[in-house]
């Protein structure tokens, strides 16, 4: 009996099978991914990134970085935190208030905590728990607010702020997620080592910056010089092992001031609604001016329930 005919029909919906699974399943739930509206902000995320870090990208690629670093942060899942900002005037009930919710605090000492606001009064909370707290101290005339902090392994060896989401690579086709950590995970480097110099010199000789440093350098992106007239301004200041002759200096290519920049755009700082996490909220006077935030409580773009 010739079974070839089911035989095709079995390989046909393997391989359908497989395609609607791998690539049509993803597109249906990724392919409209826009970018997303921020808390509080005019603004949109991701952004494109700058054309420099753009080709920055594509050294990345061409480097094999992805061979030893990625870019996925992981989390195990989220906590509140009760942030008391003031105390308000009537400080007798916000003292009781804090002693009701720390029962290991004497007055004294509560009183002497209070003094240095702001600050988390209580950490790694439900909401629930966090949000009756909150209540409380509200009641007694304090200023108090919740705020969604991401925890994990990853997040707390400084990795990012919280996990990374498809919507962080919108605008990077294909992404560079990688596979083994023999490096630390970079999604979030740019805001753990915001200095363009300390990438540069980490590229040209990795043990200057991480001791012990497994990273081969990648002096090939660099170039050694006679300096004339003056020294350039973008010359690497290095120790004397690893210094030029004299009258000649070491400054970086194109393609490593491009992975430089590239390095700094990575950032998962962003409050998402898939990935929610609380910030702290910016002076209105500064939202103009790009000042640094305040360290008044923390808002959040996660969903009301």
């Amino acid at each position: 009996m010739n079974h070839s005919r089911w035989l095709l029909l079995a390989a046909f919906l393997s391989l359908a099978g497989s395609w609607f699974g791998f690539v049509l399943t993803p597109q249906a739930q990724l392919g409209r991914l826009q970018p997303a509206n921020l808390l509080g902000e005019p603004t949109l995320y991701p952004h494109a990134r700058p054309g420099l870090a753009r080709q920055g990208l594509e050294v990345y690629r061409a480097n094999g970085c992805a061979e030893c670093h990625t870019q996925q942060v992981r989390q195990s899942g989220t906590v509140c935190d009760v942030l008391l900002s003031a105390q308000g005037t009537n400080q007798a009930a916000v003292l009781s208030a804090v002693v009701q919710l720390k029962p290991g605090w004497s007055r004294p000492e509560a009183r002497q905590w209070l003094s240095t606001l702001p600050r988390p009064l209580l950490e790694g909370l439900n909401p629930a728990a966090a949000a009756v707290a909150v209540k409380a101290l509200n009641a007694a005339g304090a200023q108090a607010a919740v705020a969604i902090r991401p925890v994990g392994p990853e997040i707390a060896r400084g990795w990012g702020k919280r996990r990374n989401v498809a919507r962080d690579f919108l605008f990077d086709s294909p992404a560079a997620l990688g596979s083994q950590r023999i490096g630390p995970d970079l999604a979030d480097v740019g805001a753990r080592q915001p200095d363009a110099r300390w990438h540069l010199r980490h590229l040209y000789a990795p043990g200057l910056e991480v001791g012990g440093s497994a990273m081969p350098p990648y002096r090939f992106l660099f170039e050694q010089r006679r300096i004339v007239w003056r020294p350039s301004p973008d010359a690497l200041t290095l120790p004397p092992g690893l210094a030029p002759p004299r009258g000649y200096e070491v400054v970086p290519k194109p393609e490593a001031a491009a992975l430089a920049a590239y390095l700094l755009s990575l950032r998962t700082d962003a409050p998402l609604f898939e990935a929610p996490l609380s910030v702290a909220a910016a002076r209105p006077e500064a939202t103009s001016t790009n000042a640094p935030p305040t360290n008044s409580p923390a808002k959040s773009n996660s969903p009301s329930r």
